[in-house]
């Protein structure tokens, strides 16, 4: 398990979208801008992320897509919005990767980790023993376990996922509380 104090710019933050960065609806997708709402407190937490990882990826599920219920242009619309948000208040993502497959199986859809692996093709430099996925999902934290990486849990939409648990690492209520861990700040 990796010691937080250890992290440094040769470490990378995989972290997924929604329920993490933004509210979720239940059972249903995120489809226009309009739709997406930031939790309280990630603007903060993304500007300590930026100065504690030395690259962001976003890895995310996006069956609206497959589904035909929002097109690609749908989702580049709300990342542009968001990252303009993200980068306004200090913090920055460097890439975001999703997978609009529906199918379960495919490589790329988590808990599949075919995203990691695409990140690690255009940042050779990650190095997913020095890398931590953030989710609210078990297919995050499992996600994270077949790329060999470190995992973090947060309870903002399953606060009923058991822990200890063997594919979560470390658990925190929100992505503030996780990003104040790595700087010891109360």
């Amino acid at each position: 398990m990796i010691d937080f104090k250890t992290i440094d710019k040769n470490f990378t933050l995989f972290i997924d979208r929604d329920g993490v960065i933004n509210h979720e609806k239940r059972e249903d997708y995120i489809l226009n801008w309009k739709e997406f709402r930031f939790y309280d407190g990630v603007k903060e937490a993304m500007k300590i992320l930026n100065e504690k990882f030395g690259i962001i990826i976003m890895v995310t599920n996006q069956k609206g897509i497959g589904k035909k219920l929002m097109t690609v242009d749908d989702l580049n619309n709300i990342h542009t919005n968001m990252l303009a948000e993200i980068n306004k208040a200090g913090g920055r993502i460097d890439h975001i990767y999703f997978c609009s497959d529906l199918e379960e199986t495919s490589p790329n859809r988590k808990p599949n980790a075919g995203m990691a692996f695409m990140a690690k093709k255009d940042f050779p430099e990650i190095n997913f023993s020095k890398s931590i996925m953030v989710g609210n999902k078990l297919s995050d934290m499992n996600f994270g376990r077949n790329a060999g990486i470190s995992t973090v849990f947060l309870a903002t939409t399953n606060p009923e996922t058991a822990f200890p648990h063997p594919a979560i690492d470390f658990r925190f209520n929100n992505l503030l509380s996780f990003a104040k861990a790595l700087t010891n700040t109360p």
